[in-house]
């Protein structure tokens, strides 16, 4: 089976890379594709090294599957070319995924909905997969009218230029291209550009992808996001009313259950999700699970994912595999 990693050296592609061969995703022969200055670099995947190629050249060899994380415009350009060919598309960028007939997909959440006749396939933003994780099985077993969240977001989530930035300017640097403004020892609520209704691109992300995800667009979504000086790993405070009442053990026990989701809910022995422990992990982390007593039915959580993994690369890599198991590619 031949593999397209369609911009194989940024730090998504490079992580999907990582996560195929982790994995053992039974890949024949990898297709690196990249941009002209990358052309003929080398990447290195089970032992083998191959050349970066341009994208004309990876769909002449005709992959089976493309896994995309080269930014809207490239996606909107070259998917469909892919896909001409009979290649399945999974794309992490925003471009395809609030179109009504491309499947937007967390494999634990809605895998299902997924079938052999869908070829161009959307990856959520990193911030709305782990969110969903947590709100699936909840919403499942008590309904969720509203969802109140405010992201604490690493600059991985950028790239690489965000990670360079911080840590020059932790070196003593006051130099800042990537964000208007220094983001070493500061907290920016900002991510992504601003919208005509005063809320971010990325906030409104969360709000409608959530409700494509969970297939109910009754559910309320509100958000704030905020990039933080951390390398890797994404926070949320998330508040969630819902329309019954619950027992705050049988959330943990509900979500304890949930595929993909680890429970670190132990505040008496300092014990809560943080971002340094997620790096490197495809879990979601989910703690600091308590009522809400200002109003009914409504509880607080605190969710931590590696947002280049869980949140990018790794949730690619499931939905390509649940293809492959479906016999599909």
């Amino acid at each position: 089976m031949k593999v397209a990693v369609v911009g194989a050296t940024g730090l998504v592609g490079s992580t999907m890379l990582r996560i195929l061969e982790e994995r053992n995703f039974p890949a024949t022969e990898l297709i690196p594709v990249a941009s002209e200055r990358s052309i003929g670099h080398k990447v290195v995947f089970k032992g083998k090294e191959y050349s970066v190629v341009t994208a004309d050249i990876a769909i002449a060899m005709k992959p089976a599957i493309a896994l995309f994380s080269a930014g809207g415009s490239i996606s909107l350009e070259l998917a469909p070319k892919f896909a001409a060919i009979g290649c399945r598309v999974v794309d992490n960028s925003s471009a395809w995924r609030m179109k009504e007939d491309i499947k937007l997909v967390v494999p634990e959440v809605n895998g299902h909905v997924l079938t052999r006749e869908d070829y161009i396939i959307a990856n959520p933003n990193c911030s709305t997969i782990q969110m969903v994780m947590v709100l699936a099985p909840i919403h499942r077993n008590y309904g969720i009218k509203r969802v109140v969240v405010s992201t604490y977001q690493s600059v991985s989530g950028t790239g690489q230029k965000a990670v360079k930035e911080l840590m020059e300017q932790r070196a003593g640097s006051h130099d800042h291209k990537v964000y208007p403004h220094i983001i070493d020892l500061n907290v920016l609520p900002h991510i992504d550009v601003f919208q005509d209704n005063g809320y971010t691109k990325e906030e409104m992300k969360m709000s409608l992808e959530t409700c494509k995800i969970m297939g109910d667009n009754n559910i309320k979504v509100t958000a704030t996001t905020v990039r933080v000086p951390v390398v890797g790993g994404h926070s949320e405070s998330v508040n969630i009313e819902l329309e019954r009442d619950f027992n705050e053990n049988d959330i943990r026990e509900l979500l304890s259950n949930q595929s993909g989701v680890v429970v670190v809910d132990n505040p008496a022995m300092n014990g809560y999700p943080m971002p340094i422990d997620a790096e490197g992990k495809d879990e979601v982390f989910v703690g600091r699970i308590r009522r809400d007593y200002s109003q009914p039915n409504t509880l607080n959580c605190w969710i931590v994912a590696d947002n280049l993994r869980k949140g990018a690369a790794t949730n690619a890599v499931q939905i390509a595999k649940y293809l492959h198991n479906q016999g599909w590619i």
